[in-house]
């Protein structure tokens, strides 16, 4: 029985990511901070006859991350599919002189993702097998703000662990999904009242594409014809048109 490690496992994306992998037969491991979402959602799973392992971490502690990157080093109980989904919107400015909120967004989406991707990437190269998946965004091809900063960062970083790993029977995918309806942008205090229906993406569309890209060995997975077109566009586009539009959309979200 094949074994999947999600971080942020207990709500949006996450959350789908664990239920389609339990609809498909793997076990679980369930990382998220808040310990009593994470045994509720453990036990709606554990109902349907999935097994699941919880791992109470806050991804913004050194400390929890090395013992989420423990588990995953453990050739005793391998892990086969890491998904690093954990993060949040933010909703600071680049200029706050309270960086905090930036400083902690690195921490989970940047830092974390690098030592857990190296952790799971170097234990599923010594058996010749495994996948990580990170979730980045399509935030990543523009430039708005510190979420596409550190999305930016989660792309690149995927496509070089992938380089890392030619060869060896591990695959490496970043997830670039557009507007996803889940709790995300409530949390973050984002206004999407404007957004149109063809706008959103539907999570568990979402999670199965991904999760069929993986298969695929797709370094880059942008879910939907429609934002994949966004994406060619804003690699091909002026510079100083994307930064137009990018401009424009955080204007309407504020």
């Amino acid at each position: 029985m094949a074994t999947a490690l999600v971080t942020g496992g207990t709500s949006g994306i996450g959350a789908a990511f664990a239920r389609e992998l339990a609809g498909r037969g793997h076990d679980l491991v369930l990382v998220a901070r808040d310990a009593a979402r994470l045994e509720e959602t453990a036990e709606r799973l554990r109902a349907g006859g999935t097994r699941v392992e919880v791992l109470r971490a806050d991804l913004a502690d050194r400390a929890d991350v090395q013992r989420v990157a423990d588990r995953l080093g453990d050739a005793a109980r391998p892990v086969d599919l890491l998904v690093n989904n954990a993060g949040f919107g933010l909703s600071s400015k680049l200029l706050s002189e309270d960086t905090s909120e930036q400083e902690r967004a690195l921490d989970v989406m940047c830092r974390a993702v690098l030592v857990l991707g190296g952790a799971a990437g170097r234990a599923m190269r010594d058996r010749g097998r495994g996948a990580v998946l990170n979730v980045s965004s399509v935030a990543g091809f523009v430039t708005m703000g510190g979420y596409s900063a550190v999305k930016a960062w989660v792309t690149a970083y995927s496509e070089g662990l992938s380089n890392e790993l030619a060869g060896t029977g591990v695959t490496v995918t970043a997830l670039c999904p557009g507007f996803v309806r889940t709790e995300f942008h409530e949390r973050a205090a984002l206004r999407m009242g404007h957004m149109p229906e063809i706008g959103w993406v539907d999570v568990d569309e979402l999670v199965r594409t991904a999760l069929d890209d993986v298969a695929r060995g797709r370094v880059v997975s942008v879910p939907t014809t429609r934002y994949a077109a966004v994406v060619q566009l804003a690699r091909h586009a002026p510079r100083g048109l994307v930064r137009w539009a990018s401009r424009a959309i955080v204007s309407s979200r504020s």
